[in-house]
């Protein structure tokens, strides 16, 4: 692990300690929360929830933020406040990740409120599935994301005279000219989670089969094919575009380059867009949203979710309730217009959504076909696989002198060790 890799981790350890040794005894009429979302437009999102409990049903929101912009830091504290025995009583926990603590029975399961609410007829499809394990209901879906996106600056890209990239040829001509007129053309962190998000979208671009065939069906086979060169190659030759000292920085950092003009694109997913409204900025007067190449008829997706964990019995009765509350119609609209994402509900008001919400919602909603799941947001393959292949990820993105065959070797090999489950 190298110091960088190794920072972030000790950090999060530093924050776990603060928690266990100096948090507050629970009350039963409070339920403290531990997620990641720390942005401005995170924190407005976030806030719209806590104020709906109190008003609702008296409930305080204590918060357990962890500064992590992929959720690995904020893994490490909830792992660490279960082994101390002093679990907060509703996490952030999304993706397959959800089945793997269900099966440790540390997830209360939600059948009676998903009963209730009707769960199985007012949710998508896809997202009533994410939210199972072994046939009972283990978390409250809040929002749908879209990875694949690529976001930018209107006036940046006006002055180039061409239009939002739809092919990769197209995109080597926009950044060619904004490199020309000494704008960096596409804004990227060199944090792990950030370089392999931008990879994910590049295999999508080789096709959806291919993605799943790597990173959902884990087929060997698959590292040693040409299209898994060609996104590494192209992951590789964007550096060129990226400016001249790719740094380590949060991904709002980024947005606040795009939103200030001094870059012209970023690929990001569109919690980058409740950023940017956040900054005042809207979609038709400021940024658009277009997708990155090749993938325009997939929808790379995450689902934000919260998981009520099996803490002290006095506060079932206030998770439930919060649970019931996020999946009501008024508070799905709400949020997600803050956050930059989806409703998870069938009958979402579509009417109500920008035009980049209503390209992501139309796209979800048409079928599993689109429905691409995010390797680096934990809902294509398990824990342990993502970071391996996260960590190799970034290896060859920091360092050139890693050739395309020895990456495809190495992934190849992580596929291998770790049987499908």
């Amino acid at each position: 692990m190298t110091e960088t890799n190794r920072a972030p981790v000790i950090a999060a350890l530093a924050v776990a300690a603060c928690f266990i040794a100096g948090g507050a005894p629970a009350r039963a009429d409070s339920l403290q929360v531990l997620h990641w979302w720390q942005s401005a437009s995170e924190r407005k999102a976030v806030d719209l929830i806590a104020a709906r409990l109190a008003e609702q049903d008296n409930i305080g929101w204590r918060d357990g933020m962890v500064p992590s912009g992929s959720g690995a830091a904020a893994a490490i504290v909830l792992r660490s406040r279960m082994l101390a025995k002093d679990a907060p009583e509703v996490a952030q926990v999304n993706g397959i990740v959800i089945r793997d603590w269900a099966r440790l029975e540390l997830l209360q399961n939600l059948d009676a409120v998903a009963q209730a609410g009707k769960w199985d007829k007012v949710l998508l499809p896809a997202v009533a599935e994410a939210i199972q394990s072994d046939g009972h209901v283990y978390a409250a879906p809040v929002g749908i994301h879209r990875m694949n996106n690529l976001f930018y600056n209107r006036k940046l890209l006006a002055r180039t005279g061409l239009a939002a990239p739809a092919t990769w040829d197209d995109f080597e001509r926009v950044a060619a000219k904004l490199q020309q007129l000494g704008v960096t053309p596409l804004v990227q962190s060199s944090e792990p989670w950030q370089v392999a998000g931008l990879f994910e979208t590049l295999v999508l671009s080789e096709g959806a089969a291919f993605y799943r065939s790597l990173f959902q069906q884990r087929d060997a086979a698959a590292y040693s094919d040409a299209r898994l060169a060609s996104a590494l190659n192209r992951l590789r030759s964007l550096k060129k575009w990226m400016g001249p000292a790719i740094a380590e920085r949060t991904w709002d950092a980024g947005v606040r380059e795009l939103a200030e003009g001094r870059a012209a694109m970023m690929v990001m997913g569109d919690w980058a867009k409740g950023e940017l409204m956040a900054r005042g900025l809207a979609v038709d007067d400021g940024f658009g949203c277009a997708t990155v190449p090749g993938t325009e008829r997939y929808h790379l997706y995450n689902i934000d979710t919260l998981s009520m964990l099996v803490a002290r019995n006095a506060h079932r009765g206030n998770q439930e309730k919060l649970a019931a509350l996020i999946v009501t119609p008024a508070l799905q609209n709400d949020y997600n217009q803050i956050k930059g994402s989806i409703p998870v509900l069938r009958n979402a008001p579509v009417a109500k959504m920008d035009a980049c919400a209503r390209a992501s919602w139309k796209l979800f909603t048409s079928g599993p076909e689109a429905q691409v799941p995010s390797l680096v947001h934990r809902m294509a393959t398990d824990e342990t696989v993502r970071d391996a292949i996260v960590a190799e990820v970034h290896r060859y993105f920091l360092d050139d002198h890693v050739s395309v065959a020895d990456a495809q070797r190495r992934l190849g090999a992580i596929a291998r060790t770790y049987t499908k489950n």
